[in-house]
């Protein structure tokens, strides 16, 4: 699976702050004495992507040979998102959440008074363009917008959802389909649906989707259908699944009459509510942009790699006793308990049935407090009280200088952070070459004219690896490089490349 610029953000900061970093970069990477690191530099390339690393990489001599750690990273084009933003918004922790509710009374507000709260809902999916509206109030029954309850793009990811990435759909997600071909922007009153399936297993030893339940937030059955899998079924697995020999008997409907039926009946702006809802959406080969995963917003284990099961959470909090029977499952029982739980929380508060978010756990490696809501890379590494230089042409120069403080100009973080525009690709590397010894970090952004490299692409590629060679040979020793291509709409993901550089 490729990296998200999250992954790679996690590390720069870890880079800063060490052991004081919202973040750890531990979920794919492993940076040992990290105080000895003098420098860390960064030479973002837009519109470059993995395809062209791969197709011309005797263009790269200096790159390849050089930089030991080569990885693929998701292009942010893949979910609408861009470069800057990725690497500067970072996601609240459970302890800033926590904080700014407290000082503000919503993180809602806490955007609009503080200049340190960022809204970053982002979305993979193909949404109307015609933006609506802001929607005011929120449905009689719940205290807080269930939309603060959507799994983010990255966090669907981490819980292995089926999405719809550039190269993943025609490999590993071959025969999936959208829920729908276009979205509406999801609302506090968006309708949630219930959702769980029963699989069995076939002769192909995978499990198949036998039966889909989905129930509406009255709790009456929305959609229910036993289906035939494509395979023949060698294990019913009855004491999970419930589903017997008896009851496939006379089943003719299969999975993709199961698409095109909820591709249908679903609303544009449905909200799937599921217990490990990835595996629902995976067992149906749908991908669906607006979920809440009931095993993420509830947590009785105090660590977010700690499931706790829907029978466990259903006993907790909705005082019932369910999947008791020895028949197995009941997928209409399982999807009303899910949607249920969904609905305690919005009545009481997000740190409800969250003991992540109560604080229950040992704070050594701060949680996740609220994907939507994030703030600045540069207010996190202003704590380190370490110089940092970012060196790009005007227009994307603007972009970061939004994240110091929101454009404010009087903020403090300024005599640390100091953001330079400079005339073109060249003069941004002669810039940073000049400018980086009195940073600690350096940040360079090129962006790549879409015609001059179509017309020349190895001219323009090699003239990328002299300027890669150009910036690595003016670094500090010890000091860590990184070198990330952006990616592109149509060749796909970008690519990050790592190096470390030691005194001998």
């Amino acid at each position: 699976m490729p990296l998200l610029f999250l992954d790679i953000q996690h590390l720069l900061l870890y880079c800063l702050l060490g052991h004081h970093s919202p973040y750890s970069p531990a979920r794919w990477c492993q940076l040992e004495r990290f105080p000895k690191i003098q420098q860390t530099n960064v030479l973002i390339i837009d519109n470059i992507s993995l395809y062209h690393y791969h197709a011309y990489e005797s263009c790269f001599p200096f790159l390849s040979g050089s930089f030991q750690h080569k990885l693929e990273v998701v292009a942010p084009f893949a979910y609408k998102g861009d470069i800057v933003t990725d690497l500067l918004m970072v996601p609240l922790t459970t302890t800033q959440v926590r904080k700014y509710v407290t000082e503000f009374g919503t993180l809602e507000d806490a955007v609009v008074k503080s200049g340190e709260v960022y809204d970053q809902i982002k979305d993979l999916f193909p949404l109307h363009e015609n933006i609506s509206k802001a929607v005011d109030g929120l449905p009689a029954t719940d205290k807080f917008p269930r939309t603060h309850l959507l799994l983010s793009g990255w966090q669907m990811v981490e819980e292995n959802f089926p999405l719809p990435i550039k190269g993943l759909m025609e490999t590993k997600y071959t025969g999936y389909v959208l829920t729908k071909d276009e979205y509406k922007d999801v609302t506090p009153f968006s309708p949630m649906f219930g959702l769980d399936c029963e699989m069995c297993r076939t002769t192909t030893g995978d499990l198949e989707l036998t039966r889909i339940s989905i129930v509406d937030e009255d709790h009456k059955v929305f959609y229910e259908e036993l289906v035939k899998p494509d395979n023949r079924i060698v294990d019913y697995l009855t004491q999970f699944s419930g589903i017997t020999p008896k009851m496939m008997k006379n089943v003719t409907k299969k999975l993709q009459d199961v698409q095109k039926d909820l591709r249908n009946l679903l609303p544009p702006d449905a909200i799937l509510v599921g217990q490990s809802l990835g595996n629902d959406l995976h067992a149906l080969k749908m991908m669906h942009p607006y979920v809440i995963d009931s095993s993420v917003i509830f947590n009785l284990t105090g660590d977010r790699t700690r499931k706790s099961k829907l029978q466990l959470l259903a006993r907790e909090f909705l005082f019932q006793h369910i999947q008791q029977g020895r028949g197995g499952h009941c997928s209409i029982e399982d999807s009303k308990a899910s949607l249920e739980l969904v609905q305690l929380k919005l009545q009481n508060d997000i740190f409800f049935g969250d003991a992540v978010l109560n604080g229950l756990s040992a704070q050594k490696h701060p949680q996740l407090g609220h994907p939507y809501f994030a703030t600045s890379f540069f207010k996190q590494i202003a704590r380190a009280n370490k110089p940092v230089s970012v060196i790009s042409l005007p227009d994307v120069a603007k972009r970061y200088k939004f994240f110091l403080n929101k454009g404010n100009n009087n903020v403090d973080d300024q005599s640390k952070v100091t953001i330079y525009s400079s005339e073109c690709n060249e003069t941004v590397i002669q810039d940073c070459i000049e400018k980086g010894p009195n940073a600690s970090m350096n940040i360079a952004h090129l962006q790549v004219n879409q015609n001059d490299l179509e017309k020349e692409p190895e001219t323009i590629l090699r003239q990328l690896d002299t300027w890669i060679k150009n910036c690595y040979e003016a670094t500090f020793a010890p000091s860590l490089s990184f070198v990330i291509f952006g990616g592109q709409r149509e060749t796909g993901n970008g690519s990050c490349f790592i190096k470390m550089k030691n005194l001998f």
